[in-house]
């Protein structure tokens, strides 16, 4: 994976200058002003934001953080390449999908979605949210080529203490792939539980260094259901286990105050990453041999 990251900012730093294909977004419900930074100290404003949370785009998918306990990763499927988020917000209608806009196709109910982060009790041997807080603070940001959002969750108990726990997640122009990053503010390093869903109707693969799953999820919101792919890309040296739970699979860190994971996505309406197959082989080019 060090590899992959060298390669990519490579091309970050000297190749798409020209062009930003990535956006963000947060803003409050019924308005129409953009915000860099919005808090709370009930650490819930699920309800109460466009989207949920923050949100954030490339070319290929749009990814957000829920503002409210679970702090997971949703994404949104797109069917051709572009930037939708400032004109179709993450719900097109269905007219607008019937031209060929992306949708809301990705379900995480309960889970950590696509690469979010939790923290893991290694006594009891439970997931653990990123709550009760003192406050939540979501901030986006957009610069030369790519784009960023952040949740910062304060004030967390955890194994006799109180922490602070920064998750951000990068999009890079030109590139599927996002970076996810967890940062724990503490004295002490802690466990991080980060991982994908999966449904019924969804097939799941599993390699050394990625897991990932393609089908249609039971999403309701979308005009049609497509089957879309998902992916998480980690180091396995980060991680004292893998486990498939029976909502997600679960990687567990070893103690440690940071960790970052790569996550992406494709839809069966793409011209070439269409099926689980062409799917896998995308993601085995990924890692250099």
């Amino acid at each position: 994976m060090k590899i992959i990251l060298i390669a990519l900012l490579t091309f970050v730093t000297f190749g798409s200058y020209s062009q930003n294909k990535t956006d963000i977004s947060l803003k409050w419900k019924d308005t129409d002003g953009q915000k860099t930074e919005i808090s709370s100290e009930t650490g819930d404003l699920y309800n109460k934001l466009e989207h949920h949370g923050p949100a954030i785009e490339n070319e290929w998918m749009g990814l957000r953080l829920y503002f409210d306990h679970k702090v997971a990763v949703d994404v949104y499927n797109k069917t051709r390449p572009g930037l939708e988020l400032a004109e179709a917000g993450w719900y097109p209608t269905e007219e607008q999908q019937k031209e060929g806009w992306g949708a809301d196709q990705y379900k995480v109910g309960s889970t950590v979605g696509m690469g979010g982060v939790r923290l893991w009790n290694p006594e009891t041997q439970e997931e653990m949210f990123l709550n009760p807080v003192t406050r939540r603070t979501a901030r986006v940001k957009k610069e030369a080529c790519i784009s960023y959002m952040e949740m910062l969750s304060e004030g967390i108990p955890y194994m006799g203490d109180t922490i602070d726990v920064l998750v951000r997640v990068t999009v890079f122009s030109g590139h599927r792939e996002a970076k996810v990053e967890a940062f724990a503010l503490s004295c002490k390093p802690v466990y991080f539980l980060t991982g994908i869903n999966y449904h019924e109707k969804t097939e799941t693969r599993e390699a050394d260094h990625y897991i990932c799953t393609w089908g249609i999820h039971p999403e309701d919101v979308a005009a049609v259901q497509l089957n879309i792919g998902g992916a998480i890309i980690f180091n396995p040296d980060d991680f004292q286990s893998i486990t498939k739970a029976p909502k997600q699979f679960e990687l567990i860190s070893k103690p440690t105050k940071y960790i970052s994971t790569w996550i992406t996505s494709a839809c069966e309406k793409e011209p070439e990453l269409n099926n689980m197959n062409t799917f896998v082989e995308y993601l085995n080019g990924l890692s250099l041999k």
